[in-house]
């Protein structure tokens, strides 16, 4: 509803570049740089300079950023508000996931909820769990989902569910045969890790300093970018590693990896990421709500499993 050469010119104000304007839009870059053009002949003035294939905001540009921050605002309360008054639950809903979350949870979750709100556009954008919070901070999204400690105290961290973690090996590794493995055993073997920024080696190294222990210690050989990788470089026989049992349904089932317990027990919780101060459209209120509810049910659920 609000004036498109407004929308357009925010993104590029925001992010700083046409290109990645053009992205979040899902426009071309020559429509972004038309939009802007066209705001700009209708103030009569310049809103960027443009130098060495970088763009800055003039002093009018920097205004008008401004005024379109509370503009957009404006219109987006409005526009809940409305909807809320008539009941419906309806808009776009961007989700960033790290790259354990979106390939195994998520897929369930957002059917569920796009079953309830059939009328809400989900958009999904995955990085690992430090993209993700980036992709918080600079507004890119509306809720993250990762599972890695969050620094950034501007933003609202809730643990949802909870994650366990666990040793793989080949079939036919010495290891195998354990009922578990003692965190220090880790150093023996060649170990293939997450690339740094993930949050399985965050959450790895954190517990590893909490015994006494750094990255430093193993025998990284090899680091991949996403748990697939991770597991077919244990099949081959190429180290062993730790990763989430959540990831592991197939291969347990397949019988192609052994998994083992590690000592002292890891887990780490998947933590829902938003900015406090954001103004919640009914559809991000509505995730959320949901979201916590799904975790307490599958939370219920594993107790009662252990408990059994």
């Amino acid at each position: 509803m609000a004036d498109r050469r407004l929308q357009v010119f925010h993104s590029v104000a925001r992010l700083l570049s046409f290109t990645k304007a053009a992205d979040s839009l899902h426009m071309t870059q020559p429509a972004v740089t038309f939009q802007v053009r066209q705001l700009e002949e209708y103030f009569n003035t310049r809103l960027f300079d443009r130098t060495h294939n970088r763009i800055s905001l003039t002093e009018v540009g920097e205004k008008v950023f401004t005024y379109s921050e509370q503009i957009l605002g404006l219109y987006r309360e409005m526009d809940n508000d409305i909807r809320t008054l008539t009941g419906e639950i309806i808009g776009v809903l961007v989700i960033g996931a790290s790259t354990t979350v979106a390939e195994y949870m998520l897929p369930r979750l957002l059917g569920e909820f796009q079953e309830l709100f059939p009328d809400v556009k989900l958009r999904l954008k995955v990085s690992n769990s430090l993209g993700v919070v980036h992709m918080v901070e600079n507004n890119d999204i509306d809720i993250g989902i990762v599972e890695s400690p969050v620094g950034n105290k501007s933003l609202s961290v809730e643990a949802c569910w909870q994650d366990n973690l666990v040793v793989i090996v080949p079939l036919d590794h010495p290891l195998a045969d354990k009922g578990s493995v003692n965190v220090a055993d880790l150093r023996n073997y060649p170990f293939v890790s997450r690339e740094e920024g993930s949050g399985t080696r965050c959450v790895l190294s954190d517990y590893l300093k909490e015994n006494d222990m750094t990255m430093n210690d193993l025998d990284l050989c090899m680091e991949f970018g996403s748990p697939e990788a991770i597991k077919n470089a244990v099949e081959s026989g190429l180290g062993i590693s730790v990763v989430s049992e959540t990831t592991l349904v197939k291969e347990l089932q397949l019988n192609t990896l052994k998994a083992i317990k590690i000592d002292p027990p890891l887990h780490r919780p998947f933590s829902l990421v938003h900015q406090r101060q954001k103004f919640r459209i009914r559809a991000m209120q509505e995730f959320l709500n949901f979201a916590h509810e799904r975790c307490n049910m599958d939370n219920m659920d594993k107790e009662e499993k252990e408990n059994a």
